[in-house]
């Protein structure tokens, strides 16, 4: 069937994580648990960061941009997945994969850059530290992260623009959780070759320039670190970026696990087991990574809660 003929009636089975129904309960907890961890995690950091006037700075700024968008990463899959376990059917319409496919790319994309923002924000505040706020001014951190969203926007658009071109069967199986694009693409009944050289392209944009962009950047800061003869600067600069390299590492780290076990292993039931860790796991951990290893957001935190529990 045509993708543009009946749209209405065209259906994706996504397979899930197990086809197994005593499994299923057990699924059902685990992700309702992290999606609610995730959610109040982040949203912890957001309003810490907007209460606290000692938080108003430009890498702060991009750490809330940062919890914003791995709110919204997560609640473009999981709670569809929670919805089909309840009512035990795996179908999702062509219309709602499509706008999942589209989100999922875009904050996915917007991850990877808000990642390379803030590495880029701790190079200046670490080798420039006198024009730091000169160089990082409010004007300028508004811009990179409204570039950034105007550029994910484009490119998750392309993507959307062409999937519609494709034609899939009703009922097409999705050997995933949820509709990620490449797998989408494998089960097309028809000629997918301008879509892939497509994600190739915007991998390299979303992907490897993100991480080009952080390795330059760290390295002049680790040049830094080591000539720095302050103990106590050494520590506070590298609490800081040692956050940052946790949350680079662990996304990072499970995307490129996911892709090199679907190439080694050609098992799509494995890497739909890893793709959960840089899906759900890492946007529940980062709150903690940075709340964790930053005092100045764990005081902010304690702040906010004892504010709300004095309140009558």
């Amino acid at each position: 069937m045509e993708a543009g003929n009946s749209t209405v009636l065209l259906q994706f089975l996504p397979l899930g994580l197990s086809e197994d129904p005593e499994l299923q309960p057990i699924l059902f907890g685990l992700f309702l648990s992290m999606y609610l961890v995730t959610v109040l995690g982040n949203l912890l950091i957001i309003l810490a960061i907007c209460s606290d006037s000692h938080l108003h700075t430009p890498m702060y700024f991009f750490l809330s941009n940062l919890s914003f968008v791995d709110i919204c990463f997560t609640s473009t899959t999981v709670p569809k997945m929670l919805v089909n376990i309840q009512a035990q059917s795996k179908g999702i319409s062509y219309i709602d994969c499509l706008t999942q496919l589209y989100f999922f790319i875009f904050f996915a994309g917007m991850d990877n850059f808000l990642l390379t923002v803030m590495a880029y924000d701790r190079f200046v505040a670490i080798c420039h530290p006198l024009n730091y706020l000169l160089i990082m001014n409010p004007h300028f951190c508004v811009l990179l992260v409204l570039m950034s969203w105007l550029i994910v926007f484009c490119s998750s658009l392309i993507h959307i623009l062409l999937m519609k071109r494709l034609s899939f069967s009703i009922g097409t199986k999705i050997p995933h959780f949820f509709c990620e694009l490449a797998q989408v693409l494998k089960v097309a009944s028809s000629d997918t070759l301008i879509n892939n050289i497509i994600l190739l392209v915007a991998t390299a944009l979303l992907c490897v320039f993100p991480v080009t962009g952080i390795l330059f950047s760290y390295s002049p800061i680790i040049s830094s670190l080591m000539r720095m003869s302050s103990t106590e600067s050494k520590y506070k600069a590298f609490s800081t970026c040692g956050s940052h390299l946790c949350v680079v590492s662990l996304f990072y780290g499970t995307a490129l696990g996911v892709h090199l076990s679907s190439a080694v292993t050609h098992s799509s039931k494995k890497s739909t087991v890893i793709s959960v860790m840089y899906t759900v796991v890492t946007p529940m951990l980062n709150p903690f990574i940075y709340s964790l290893r930053n005092k100045d957001v764990k005081g902010a935190l304690g702040r906010l809660l004892s504010s709300v529990a004095s309140d009558p």
